[in-house]
């Protein structure tokens, strides 16, 4: 995953005043922490960092006044009816350090003929190194049959990533395609029978 590069500015105000003022200005308060270093209240342009986002475990290049730091995001505050971003907590990470991060599962391919899955787990725990952070795990399910399943310790990881997730956890089931109910041979036989006369009825009127 490739750093995204933003321009932070440093804020000594706060509270929900200062925070809707923020978001009218177009600006997205947000603040650092980690590495035992006090954490570090910024605001960040709004448009550049919701793109910079959309992905999960964004690791963005911060020039703050100058300064550069390196952070990941870790818990973004959403508007419950707009979804705008109204917070953004991320962790000052250095190049070369492991992080612990939660990663989405994609499943690839079709199973069998008359068969589906069902992903079970849709994302798995990983250790990477921060600066080259995985964006997704992906399996493939191409010709599985029905009764077979995956399980954490079968993915694929990326490479430099280790598992943190319980390595017997089911990730994908397969099984039979359930089809719909046939209508019952009596039912099917009394409505042929029914219809005969709903038309004589009707053409008597």
């Amino acid at each position: 995953m490739s750093e995204q590069k933003l321009a932070a500015e440093l804020r000594t105000e706060f509270g929900k005043g200062y925070a809707r003022r923020a978001r009218m200005a177009n600006l997205i308060p947000a603040v650092i922490y980690g590495h035992g270093a006090e954490p570090i209240h910024i605001t960040l342009p709004a448009k550049a960092t919701t793109l910079a986002v959309r992905t999960p475990n964004a690791l963005l290049s911060l020039d703050i006044n100058g300064d550069g730091h390196l952070a990941l995001v870790k818990d973004i505050q959403r508007d419950p009816i707009k979804q705008i971003i109204e917070h953004i907590d991320l962790l000052t990470v250095r190049k070369g350090e492991k992080v612990t991060v939660d990663v989405p599962v994609h499943v690839e391919g079709e199973t069998a003929p008359g068969t589906v899955h069902n992903l079970e787990l849709t994302v798995v725990s990983l250790e990477a190194e921060a600066t080259h952070l995985p964006e997704s795990v992906e399996v493939s399910i191409e010709g599985r049959a029905a009764g077979e399943h995956i399980h954490a310790s079968d993915l694929v990881l990326p490479k430099g990533s280790v598992l943190l997730t319980d390595a017997e956890a089911l990730v994908v089931n397969i099984s039979e395609e359930v089809a719909a109910e046939e209508e019952a041979p009596e039912e099917a036989e009394a409505a042929s029978e029914e219809a005969p006369e709903a038309a004589e009825e009707a053409a008597a009127e």
